[in-house]
């Protein structure tokens, strides 16, 4: 079976939903490709940050955004020993929202398939199908092969966007080239039972060989046990008891509760990669998002710079895709507008990972709050800094006048 759309899109996350929402707004036929039955899934990304707010209220979706449940964080803690540090303040970001909102990230996709779909030129949601290889011909990229359930079949598509993640079919298939970053941590994910008098705004501990960051979810905590790399091998030796006895050392006032892990099976492991491509695009096709470069859980910002990608990509493309096939060249804008974004925060990732992260795991002794930390805490004008740089990120995409224009005029 062979169809035909203008678009597709391979991976229903945040950079593919996003794109194909925008996509379809301004007026271009998009079909998007989604692998799994629907968007539940625990441990993913949930941090919808302050640029990505601020793109909901340029598309006027906000209020009925922030309508569905959430939490909202407008300070950054760090627990160093026994003493707690405020290092981040988004109360005073130039946005319509100084806050970071914390909401399931099935229910992002859902609200962002909801409103796609009464776009006639949003086509279809395909879910349970996955773009599985990329058709060419001369050289140049024209549909994907696609298994869905009622077996494999071709899409033929003026230009096919590869959103489908850190383990990207389409990158894959693609041969562009890649450079990787070496990685020294790995992320266990968990969660942990909630009581009413916990606090509420997210918090990051560091001791001598820990570092746990919990996320406070509405009804129980999201939390990452920060490891090195591999290290997850050797506390699965260990057994489910040592494991018990490390979490209680650095869980602070959640430590009573740890006995919530039965088994490794309660657990989630997230292998961290850094990585991004040298070349985001072939005629044809364009990476975006983790296809295009794999972020570091350092900030939680992957799922914003994702979107920002897509927005970029959006307001680009709609115009060479009314008038018929983007060029290389017009590909080639998405990247030159997206890489130095990527790249500024990929190296402060990696820095943070090498200096401050991997030390700490690394450490024996009582840890010491590092001065820059202290600094933070003792002056909260300096806290606007790291709030920005999470919350808005490098040079912040917005969707285009022209753009938003084109829905009304048709």
């Amino acid at each position: 079976m062979s169809l035909s759309t203008h678009v597709v899109i391979a991976g229903g996350g945040p950079a593919g939903m996003f794109c194909g929402y925008l996509l379809a707004r301004g007026g271009i036929d998009v079909v998007v490709l989604e692998k799994h039955a629907d968007f539940l899934r625990d441990f993913r990304g949930d941090t919808v940050h302050p640029s990505t707010l601020e793109v909901m209220h340029e598309l006027g979706l906000l209020d009925e955004f922030l309508a569905l449940p959430h939490q909202e964080v407008r300070h950054l803690h760090a627990e160093i020993g026994n003493r707690q540090f405020t290092i981040g303040d988004f109360t005073h970001l130039p946005t319509h929202c100084k806050f970071i909102a914390l909401m399931p990230q099935w229910d992002l996709l859902n609200f962002l398939a909801e409103k796609a779909k009464a776009f006639p030129q949003f086509r279809l949601l395909l879910m349970k199908t996955k773009a599985v290889d990329l058709i060419e011909e001369s050289g140049e990229v024209v549909g994907v092969r696609a298994d869905g359930e009622s077996g494999e079949f071709e899409f033929r598509a003026s230009l096919v966007i590869g959103a489908d993640g850190r383990h990207s079919t389409m990158r894959e298939k693609s041969g562009l080239p890649l450079r990787e970053f070496g990685v020294p941590i790995d992320v266990i994910w968990l969660k942990l039972p909630l009581k009413d008098s916990d606090p509420t705004e997210p918090v990051a501990r560091l001791a001598a060989g820990r570092f746990f960051v919990m996320l406070y979810r509405g009804d129980y905590w999201q939390c990452a046990l920060v490891v090195p790399k591999g290290g997850f091998d050797e506390i699965k030796r260990e057994g489910i008891d040592a494991f018990s006895k490390r979490l209680s050392s650095i869980a602070g006032f959640a430590a009573d509760r740890v006995d919530a892990i039965k088994s490794f099976d309660d657990v989630s492991l997230l292998t961290v990669t850094v990585d991004r491509l040298t070349r985001w695009a072939k005629p044809g096709l364009l990476c975006i998002g983790d296809a295009a470069h794999a972020m570091s859980p350092v900030g939680g910002v992957g799922i914003n710079l994702a979107i920002q990608d897509a927005v970029a990509a959006a307001n680009i493309l709609w115009r060479p895709l009314r008038s018929g096939k983007p060029s290389l060249g017009d590909l080639a804008k998405v990247q030159a507008c997206r890489e130095l974004p990527v790249r500024l925060t990929q190296a402060a990732q990696v820095a943070i990972q090498n200096n401050i992260v991997a030390p700490t795991l690394q450490s024996a002794g009582e840890l010491k709050p590092p001065l820059f930390v202290r600094l933070l805490d003792s002056v909260p004008l300096l806290q606007r800094i790291p709030a920005r740089a999470v919350g808005l990120g490098v040079r912040p995409e917005h969707v285009s006048h022209d753009l938003l224009a084109a829905q009304r005029n048709d």
